[in-house]
């Protein structure tokens, strides 16, 4: 990578863990979090030619969170119904040592799951993709105080959806009666 430029096979091998962990974040299940980084690499590669040296690790996070966008926009367009499968038969794989680290309990991947499209990509990249604002920012093509507004709103929707369910009030002193 002397010069500044890497090649497709630097990013693949380099930062291709990167790219899935953000894509991971972003879709919410392995299978989708595949695809995503095999569209993001295809486009990467299209897009070395022109991409000039700064923060790769924000240029990379803007083109999964685009392809992860588009892919919510085309789902939005052709919505489609899962068949079920049968659980029993299927196990989800023991993380890698290496990505225990990185990983995320299931409840926090749920939260995740429900916050607004542009919350969660703004708290990914800046909480688990560990980038600065000015990067999210560029990443998402959106202003640092947006960025930091949406990062704002997405935890305090995280917290909301983590906390405890409160004690219900009512009832509380009819002796147990139903």
């Amino acid at each position: 990578m002397a010069g500044g430029v890497p090649s497709w096979e630097d990013v693949a091998r380099e930062h291709g863990r990167f790219l899935y962990n953000v894509a991971y974040r972003l879709a919410g299940n392995e299978d989708d979090a595949a695809d995503l980084v095999q569209e993001a690499l295809l486009r990467i590669r299209r897009g070395l030619a022109t991409y000039r040296p700064g923060s790769l690790e924000g240029w990379l996070a803007r083109i999964v969170t685009n392809v992860f966008l588009d892919e919510v926009r085309r789902r939005k367009r052709r919505p489609t119904v899962a068949l079920p499968g049968e659980p029993d038969l299927v196990l989800a794989p023991a993380p890698a040592a290496d990505e225990a680290a990185e990983a995320l309990s299931d409840e926090v991947q749920a939260a995740l799951a429900t916050l607004p499209e542009d919350f969660r990509v703004a708290v990914v990249l800046s909480d688990v993709a560990d980038l600065p604002y000015e990067d999210v920012a560029a990443a998402t093509g959106v202003p640092v105080g947006t960025v930091r507004s949406r990062i704002h709103r997405g935890r305090r929707l995280l917290r909301a959806a983590l906390a405890p369910p409160a004690p219900a009030a009512d009832g509380a002193g009819d002796g147990g009666r139903g």
